[in-house]
């Protein structure tokens, strides 16, 4: 039997296959209708997509944030709570942060406040379990999924308060949870707002409407100094 000649055609060449490509991630889009696990599992391989939240099923991917009707004030509202945060020990704030709701909600509300050791947990991944015992969310208006569905999830799950500003017609609606219904806590004649969960933690809404941080700051300082917020810092301590 004749032995090839490597010098020649004849040789047997064996030839290499190209790696398969790799495949594309599967999509994550608006109206999706996923499980939380599998919304998770997409979301991970989308890091281009910055906030996506999953409701009652439905994927809900936000329109790009703007300065005036959401940057800025979201800004005002972190430096009020952190102001808060800091004279609170035993408290924990949080921007967009993912919370595992249920099987079919995970949110990812503009702002929270939770308790250390209170209704929520973080998980061994890095993530939020639980109602937080406030979500702070900024709506475009009264039409917003913020006001509706969100709202209804945020009741169920038990989150104890829920702040909402719908920036368009301008006004704000804080809500309590009682016996498991959302009831609005109303402001006092100067406009101020307290918080029932929080001690000490007040709002000068009209001081939010008119983009004045510093009134904003100083209505809250006014919360801290009472000798109820003093009793509050020294029940979470014993905790």
């Amino acid at each position: 039997m004749a032995v090839p000649d490597v010098r020649t055609k004849d040789y047997p060449i064996k030839t290499v296959e190209p790696s398969a490509k790799p495949t594309e991630p599967p999509p994550l889009n608006p109206g999706d209708r996923l499980t939380r696990a599998e919304f998770e599992r997409r979301y991970h391989q989308h890091p281009e997509i910055k906030k996506a939240e999953l409701i009652e099923g439905v994927v809900y991917m936000p329109s790009p944030i703007r300065l005036d009707k959401h940057g800025s004030p979201h800004f005002d509202l972190i430096t009020w709570l952190g102001v808060y945060r800091a004279a609170t020990p035993g408290l924990q704030g949080a921007d967009n942060a993912s919370v595992r709701v249920d099987f079919e909600n995970e949110v990812q509300p503009d702002v929270l406040l939770r308790v250390e050791k209170g209704s929520s947990r973080k998980t061994a991944d890095d993530y939020l379990e639980g109602p937080p015992e406030l979500v702070v969310e900024i709506a475009a208006s009264s039409v917003a999924y913020d006001l509706h569905d969100k709202r209804r999830v945020y009741a169920r799950s038990g989150v104890r308060e829920y702040l909402v500003f719908q920036m368009y017609e301008r006004w704000t609606e804080w809500f309590v949870l009682r016996e498991g219904v959302f009831e609005r806590l109303e402001p006092d004649e100067n406009g101020v707002i307290r918080s029932e969960v929080f001690t000490g933690l007040w709002l000068d809404t009209a001081a939010f409407w008119a983009n004045d941080l510093a009134k904003m700051l100083a209505t809250l300082q006014t919360g801290l100094a009472t000798p109820e917020h003093a009793a509050f810092r020294q029940q979470l301590q014993e905790q």
